[in-house]
């Protein structure tokens, strides 16, 4: 029996001494290591504040909404002998000098308007038009979209001003022609202004297409409309 066990245990060491053992994949891992993934996350959309629409340059004044009774202009000459309100006079003034700047002469052909001078010039509008062949009552609604009716016109602000160029003060489709208006049209809402009646918005607007006319809504605002390509009522429907 001793020599049986000797026999066995002489075999097993034969055997022990062709195996080869590798530990490598025994090994513990370090804990303090920093085995998770960090996996980037994608940045938020940024949200646009939603603007406040009592702020006094997003009033809104077309033939659908007058003027408040109780509204007060604070005016401040523009050059020309018009004036605007105070509130858009230092960007008016820095517009137009940096449009000046680029050899070009903008000038101020229109600002704030009382009632009584908005008044004067939709009457003659309807004269005009009553001499041509129209009746009064068609007069009327023709006139009210090229002349605001008395109340609802935007240069009851002070806020709105019309533009032309000095080479060509005509108020018709061609002064978007001229080189004040193609500045002004790609340049005016770094300044807080936007064309306020841009073609193919009538219907919104309630007046023609005016390549002339401007109105000081903020920086914020005309950023905005500027890049969505809307009017001033489509921007304010977004908030409410």
């Amino acid at each position: 029996m001793k020599r049986k066990l000797l026999q066995i245990g002489a075999v097993a060491l034969i055997l022990l001494s062709f195996t080869v053992f590798d530990f490598s994949d025994t090994v513990e891992p370090d804990d303090s290591a920093e085995n998770t993934l960090s996996v980037p996350t994608a940045a938020p959309e940024p949200v646009a504040a939603t603007p406040n629409l009592d702020a006094p340059e997003l009033i809104l004044v077309n033939r659908w909404n007058a003027i408040p009774d109780d509204y007060t202009v604070h005016e401040i000459a523009a050059g020309n002998n018009q004036t605007v309100d105070k509130l858009c006079y230092d960007a008016l003034m820095n517009m137009l000098g940096d449009c000046q700047a680029e050899g070009l002469e903008p000038l101020v052909c229109s600002g704030y308007r009382d009632l009584a001078l908005q008044t004067q010039l939709y009457e003659n509008k309807i004269a005009r038009l009553v001499s041509t062949g129209f009746s009064r009552g068609d007069a009327e609604s023709r006139a009210g979209t090229e002349v605001a009716y008395p109340g609802t016109s935007e240069h009851h602000t002070g806020l709105a001003v019309d533009l032309v160029d000095m080479n060509y003060q005509g108020l018709d489709e061609a002064q978007e022609q001229t080189a004040v208006q193609q500045w002004l049209m790609k340049n005016s809402w770094k300044y807080g202004f936007i064309l306020r009646y841009p073609n193919g918005k009538s219907d919104i607007t309630g007046i023609i297409y005016e390549p002339w006319h401007y109105r000081y809504v903020g920086l914020d605002a005309a950023g905005a409309i500027y890049e969505q390509g809307i009017c001033l009522e489509e921007y304010l429907a977004q908030y409410k």
